[in-house]
């Protein structure tokens, strides 16, 4: 399989197109074909990515969501367990697809390739440099969580065993402490890499949009564009 390898900027006009879409509630059949367009477009990407199990957990998440919402719940349905799961899958299908999209961008793109294109684009340097951060924020927190989970298990504290408070608090009170350190920590590493400098930055990564980048810009426009047309034109 050829390996797609879009353009930062392509993946801002995605993210944009697909947060859009997701604001504004999906009525019409037309409506819900463009979400699930836009949905499986950056599955796709993941797997084409090599991130197989995501792409998959992901997909299959959002399919039972929908499945529920058209086959099994209504809004006239009747107790605490379809209230319940008309919630869940109703937040699952409404903000599925942005989830899906960021996590692609997030775990596709390099820091250099980010801040090259935001040079290109001329976005301030406080704008970039607070987005670089927050790119790498979350990938590191997970890390952070599954070490901190790690810990957890070798001292035997989990649901289990009547343990629940001292759960609550051997994992959220370092969680909450490790995330203030590694938001210092990434920030100092921003700054020491010279990404706040007064002078122009310079970068090894030439970036340019290729045929597959205008394709995806193209196929989310037009999904935008299908969208609104279908909401408040029809």
């Amino acid at each position: 399989m050829i390996k797609i390898h879009l353009d930062p900027r392509t993946k801002l006009v995605m993210i944009f197109a697909v947060s859009f879409i997701v604001m504004v509630n999906a009525v019409s059949t037309i409506e819900w074909i463009v979400r699930i367009i836009v949905t499986l477009i950056p599955v796709f990407l993941l797997a084409n990515e090599g991130k197989h199990v995501s792409a998959i957990r992901f997909l299959l998440c959002y399919a039972a969501a929908i499945l529920l919402l058209k086959y099994y719940i209504s809004a006239e349905s009747t107790g605490i367990l379809s209230a319940l799961l008309l919630g869940y899958c109703g937040i699952v299908a409404q903000f599925m697809p942005a989830m899906i999209m960021a996590w692609y961008v997030i775990h596709t793109t390099k820091i250099g390739e980010f801040m090259s294109a935001m040079q290109k684009m001329h976005i301030p340097d406080g704008i970039s440099v607070s987005l670089a951060v927050v790119m790498r924020f979350f990938p590191t927190i997970k890390e952070e969580c599954l070490s901190i989970n790690d810990a957890m298990k070798m001292r035997d504290i989990s649901f289990g065993g009547g343990r629940i408070t001292k759960m609550i608090e051997y994992r959220l009170v370092p969680l909450m402490f490790s995330c203030l350190n590694i938001g210092d920590e990434l920030s100092a590493a921003a700054v020491t890499r010279g990404l706040g400098a007064q002078v122009r930055r310079t970068s090894p990564v030439q970036l340019k949009i290729k045929a597959v980048d205008w394709l995806m810009i193209v196929i989310f426009l037009l999904s935008m564009i299908i969208f609104v047309i279908s909401k408040y034109f029809r």
